[in-house]
Parts: C-alpha cells; sequence; structure tokens
C-alpha cells in the first residue's frame, strides 16, 4: 500500500524534519522535505505541489493558481503551518473542494518574547551596543529610556497581542489596545482606542495583529504624522502592515527614534534597502515563532491534521 505522501515546505519545520518522521510514520504518512530557504514561488509551487496528496505549507504563496494546479494533481488537503493566513487563498481551496486549516493560538508567548526583547533592545539601544563593540571595537554608553511609565499602543490584542501586553504590564508600561475585536483578559489592566486616535501618546507602538485589508499599510505617511517625536516602533506581525516608505521618512526626520522588525514588505530584506542606513534599528529574519519547543509542538499538531483530512491516521 503507497502511504499519502506530504510536501512540507515550511522553515522552522525542515529545521529539525528528521525529529518529525516517527510522527508521519504513526500516522500512516509519506512526507517530502522541500529545497527552501524562505519561501517557494508560485511557478515552483505550480510545478511541485500536484504531485502530493498533502502539504503543509509556510509562508509560500498558496494562491488560486496554485491551488487549482493541486487540485488538478493528487492534491486532497492542505494545512497553514503556524498562525498567520495571509499567504493561503482558503476561498480557492474551498471551491477547489479541498480541505485546509491553520494551526491558531499557538506561538503566542514565542513572538511576545520577541516583541518584548525588540523593546527593551530599542529603549536601552542593547544591539547597538552590540554592534559598536564587535565591529568598531568601541565603548558606547547611550542614554537609553525606561520601559516603566512609558506608554505603548499595542496594535492586535489576540494571542500574541495579550501575551505581549502581559510582559509590558511586569515591565511597569502603560498600555493603549487598537483592536476592533479586543476583548478584556483578566488580569491585563489595558485600556482601549480607535486607530489612529491617542498616538501622539505612545512611546513604543507595538504590531502583533494579522495581515488583511484593514491593516495593511495602517502604519503609513498620514499616521506617522500623528506620533510623538521619538517613538519607538516595534513588528512582530506582517511586513506590509508598515508602509516602509512612511517608515523611512519618518526615521530621516527623527519622528521615529528606532524600529525593530521582524518582517518586511519583501522578503529578505534586499541589500540596498535604505532601511539599512539607521544604525539604532533592528532586524530579524521573520523568525519570531521559531524555539525548538514551538516547532516541534506545531509540527506535531500539523502532522497529525493532516492525516485526519486525509483518513490516514492508524
Amino acid at each position: 500500500m503507497t502511504l499519502p505522501n506530504v510536501l512540507v515546505t515550511c522553515p522552522p519545520m525542515l529545521g529539525l524534519i528528521s525529529e518529525f518522521a516517527p510522527d508521519f510514520a504513526e500516522n500512516g504518512l509519506a512526507f517530502t522535505p522541500a529545497k527552501v530557504s524562505q519561501v517557494l514561488s508560485e511557478d515552483e509551487l505550480i510545478e511541485t505541489v500536484p504531485s502530493y496528496d498533502g502539504w503543509i505549507i509556510g509562508d509560500d504563496p498558496a494562491t488560486r493558481r496554485v491551488v487549482e494546479a493541486g487540485a488538478a494533481g493528487k492534491l486532497r488537503a492542505a494545512v497553514k503551518w503556524g498562525v498567520g493566513v495571509d499567504n493561503v487563498d482558503f476561498e480557492a481551496f474551498r471551491d477547489a473542494g479541498l480541505s485546509v486549516i491553520n494551526t491558531p493560538g499557538v506561538f503566542g508567548s514565542e513572538v511576545a518574547d520577541i516583541a518584548i526583547a525588540y523593546a527593551i533592545g530599542l529603549a536601552r539601544e542593547t544591539y547597538f551596543i552590540d554592534r559598536e563593540i564587535r565591529t568598531q571595537n568601541a565603548w558606547p554608553k547611550p542614554t537609553g529610556i525606561s520601559l516603566g511609565g512609558r506608554t505603548v499602543g499595542l496594535v492586535g490584542f489576540g494571542d500574541i497581542g495579550s501575551q505581549t501586553a502581559k510582559r509590558l504590564l511586569a515591565c511597569g508600561a502603560n498600555i493603549v489596545v487598537y483592536d476592533p475585536a479586543y476583548k478584556p483578559v483578566a488580569g491585563l489592566d489595558v485600556e482601549t482606542a480607535t486607530w489612529p486616535a491617542r498616538l501622539g501618546e505612545a512611546d513604543f507602538l507595538i504590531f502583533t495583529c494579522p495581515l488583511n485589508e484593514a491593516t495593511r499599510h495602517m502604519f503609513n505617511a498620514d499616521t506617522a504624522s500623528l506620533l510623538k517625536p521619538g517613538v519607538r516602533v516595534v513588528n512582530v506581525a506582517r511586513g506590509p502592515v508598515i508602509d516602509e516608505t512612511a517608515l523611512i521618512a519618518a526615521l530621516e526626520s527623527g519622528v521615529v527614534h528606532s524600529a525593530a522588525l521582524d518582517v518586511f514588505e519583501i522578503e529578505p530584506l534586499a541589500p540596498n534597502n535604505p532601511l539599512r542606513q539607521f544604525e539604532q534599528c533592528i532586524f530579524g529574519s521573520h523568525n519570531g515563532s521559531n524555539s525548538a519547543d514551538a516547532v516541534r509542538r506545531v509540527s506535531r499538531i500539523a502532522i497529525e491534521k493532516i492525516a485526519q483530512f486525509l483518513g490516514s491516521r492508524t
């Protein structure tokens, strides 16, 4: 009997893929790890996906063209590894009669840890100090700011946002939440506002929201004009939440003191991207959820879900 074969294109899962061989076997599945560092292109996926019964998707463009190609081949089901789903055309899956789901609510703690690390890094300029010591043989002592008593505009209050708020409150920060779906969380004493009201109060602006039509470029030239000079910006959400042209202008003018970005409008960050000129900024590689503990947990959830779809679990 030939086992259903699952294509895996998610880089964090691929980094530990040998560990999951027993999990695939237990669930009656074969698997094929893709050769990919970030994402496969739409054309590469159209060529590859139809040969597989299942697909564990990373941040690849799971577009209608890809889905239709898969449906014309062997593809029967897919699981989007992780929380963000802006790269997946769920309607196309439904139209093609294919099963699809993601793994929601799984990375709140991990991404919140990165968000607070970035916020502290910007506040105290620790990353800048490290770089100066390592690359310039310098011994800088910039005067940072404290988080205690500062106001944080927190955009998004789902699993990641609420976990970020928990950490910020422990540092003594005051939090104004922007989230049209806001629901109170016991023990988290925050205020709420409608975007972009009260932006001028924020010492930090932290994005933890999903990417959709309402949040795309919500940081733009108009909203940047409302900011308090010296604000620090953190984005652990999705790159297109921020209009990078507007952010660059705000950094150049000093309205934004510095930014910590785990995500960008185009990834990887291009060598000639103007953001690179700002020494106090912090850059990540869209890696906020990638702890070994989280990867193991979420990968096994994804394997179980795809097995349930393919009806092959023993």
